[in-house]
């Protein structure tokens, strides 16, 4: 007997997986899809996320979800691929995390409070950009007992040499090995001044913390918060990072000509916007030869600083590198592509899918469990 979620599942390919014109923010609707993470592979963006639990009063997160997308425009949901249970030493804050691929395999980088009540980054590693995937090493990469083990973000540069950078309030960095799930040399923490990230974090009191400058405080422009996103792009290095600005969270970079500084800070990217949200989180790929900014709102029904969804900008680089100013919009990017008629298109790759649900069962993996009246 045929399932009545496989025939609905069916039922639903044609009308939900249409190649709109634009997408709408945000452009994951079906669930909370905080701090993205997308990667390009083969023509392909996958989108590596958090999950917002509906309701919470903190980010108490439990599992990291995954879509993908050849278009910009609809988005394939691959369900859940990692959790708090694949890693025995995880407990709680499921934050957020980044996949990256080498030689064939993908290794998502992620952070979670440890059994011992710090934060830690472990590393899951797969065949395939979707999974499965397991913990690489059964223990955490990087396990200081600091809270600022938060928010990985890892990069392959062109030598072979690849470098994991994390932080919250202080910025740190180790050189991975080949194997992608090893350092070598100590963890580095970068220094934090005006020039380089626009300011300090001070602690409470206003006095200067111990990366500040000597003398008297010198008014922040902006100070590195948390969530770097690391990237290299002709020849430019980024940091994106969150920084602050009227109490709420910006996004913010720093440039440099090396893997590793001296960072000059070159100011903010989003700042002032409605997201809904005190926190921001952003990552940037270029794509199709098009340059797109994913960064969290809380604009989706019942959303909030604890409720957070993906959304997307298209932009264009300045001549000289330099990021301009990008302002949140309903639309989103415009299709980069389309799908294929004669191709089967699950029904779980939609777009415009306000008040959709999709479920995950062993036997049918993801499929659409719910549909707005609109639709039918």
């Amino acid at each position: 007997m045929i399932s009545a979620k496989k025939i609905l599942a069916a039922s639903l390919t044609a009308c939900l997986s249409v190649s709109y014109a634009g997408a709408q923010n945000p452009v994951i609707q079906t669930s909370y899809t905080p701090d993205p993470a997308p990667m390009v592979y083969k023509d392909r963006v996958y989108l590596y996320t958090g999950d917002d639990i509906p309701g919470t009063d903190f980010y108490y997160m439990t599992k990291w979800r995954l879509f993908s997308s050849g278009d910009m425009v609809n988005w394939t949901d691959h369900g859940v691929p990692i959790s708090l249970e694949t890693f025995s030493w995880a407990r709680d804050r499921a934050w957020a995390a980044q996949c990256v691929e080498r030689n064939g395999k993908f290794y998502w980088y992620i952070c979670a409070q440890t059994i011992n009540n710090d934060m830690a980054i472990g590393v899951a590693v797969g065949d395939s950009p979707t999974g499965p995937f397991k913990d690489a090493i059964g223990k955490p990469l990087i396990s200081t007992g600091s809270w600022s083990n938060i928010d990985p973000t890892a990069y392959v540069d062109h030598d072979g040499q690849a470098y994991l950078y994390w932080g919250n309030g202080t910025l740190f960095y180790v050189k991975l090995n080949k194997d992608m799930v090893s350092y070598s040399g100590d963890i580095v923490e970068v220094p934090q001044t005006l020039e380089t990230f626009g300011g300090v974090r001070r602690p409470r009191g206003g006095q200067n913390n111990q990366n500040a400058q000597s003398g008297p405080a010198v008014p922040n422009k902006d100070m590195f918060v948390e969530g770097p996103w690391f990237y290299k792009r002709n020849g430019i290095y980024y940091q994106m990072f969150a920084g602050m600005d009227k109490g709420k969270e910006t996004l913010s970079y720093s440039i440099s000509n090396g893997p590793t500084g001296p960072w000059k800070y070159q100011g903010r990217i989003m700042v002032d916007q409605p997201t809904n949200s005190f926190t921001n989180h952003g990552g940037i790929i270029d794509f199709r030869g098009k340059s797109y900014l994913f960064y969290h709102t809380a604009l989706l029904p019942g959303g909030g600083s604890y409720g957070r969804s993906t959304a997307i900008e298209e932009f264009t680089y300045n001549a000289d590198g330099t990021i301009p100013n990008i302002n949140i919009s309903k639309e989103g990017p415009k299709a980069a592509g389309t799908l294929n008629p004669y191709k089967r298109t699950e029904a779980e790759t939609i777009a415009w899918a306000a008040k959709c649900k999709t479920s995950t069962d062993a036997q049918t993996g993801v499929y659409v469990s719910d549909i707005k009246k609109e639709a039918l």
